[in-house]
């Protein structure tokens, strides 16, 4: 929590350019993700895959998104092969306010969905499936604005709970882009929450 602090104060702090574009809050983006468990029984389990990410701005403050993860790994041994597979689908609608020139504080509210499957299959014994999922809420809220021209940053922190079947938590977002053209630039992030820590890295296109 320390770090994050620094970082938002930085962020707010930066010199900012006078000719920088502003943010846009209408996006499309995509790219590869990664999910990380620390789980010292399990090996720390980790599944690769790829997202997809939107935004559309309503109005001038109020923005809705949604996206979707997907990230499998297959286990091999000698006599059966195990696939774990996870789905996470959100959709939300946020706000946003000016800090500064150049900064906005944002505050969001999405419904998340995490949903596991295993798929176990046994050599002369066939495939055996489960599978089980959790539906969250997530509120959070930041800092999002434009160190130079052609950069961008934001950080949010926040909770997540999903009632019995989630004991609520904190979560925490940082992420940057850099701009190759007003439209297009490169995007990573990195999130987490409990022992759980997600990375992503794409393109994103703004509008």
């Amino acid at each position: 929590m320390r770090k994050i602090l620094i970082v938002a104060a930085l962020l707010a702090a930066a010199p900012f350019s006078a000719s920088a574009d502003g943010l846009s809050y209408t996006y499309v983006e995509g790219g590869w993700s990664q999910v990380n468990t620390k789980d010292d029984g399990f090996d720390d389990p980790k599944v690769d895959g790829g997202y997809v990410r939107g935004s559309f701005a309503l109005a001038e403050q109020v923005h809705v998104f949604g996206g979707w993860s997907y990230g499998s790994k297959t286990y091999h041994y000698s006599n059966a092969k195990l696939k774990l597979e996870l789905n996470q689908p959100e959709l939300g609608i946020g706000y946003h306010m000016p800090f500064s020139d150049r900064v906005d504080y944002t505050a969001d509210i999405a419904w998340v969905r995490q949903q596991a499957e295993v798929k176990a299959d046994f050599d002369g014994f066939g495939r055996i499936t489960d599978k089980d999922h959790t539906n969250l809420v997530r509120a959070t809220m930041g800092l999002r604005g434009k160190p130079s021209a052609m950069t961008e940053a934001w950080i949010k922190a926040g909770y997540m709970d999903g009632g019995n079947d989630f004991e609520g938590t904190w979560v925490g977002t940082l992420g940057g882009q850099i701009n190759f053209t007003k439209t297009w630039g490169l995007v990573g992030e990195i999130s987490g929450y409990r022992d759980v820590t997600q990375f992503s890295a794409g393109v994103r296109a703004s509008f």
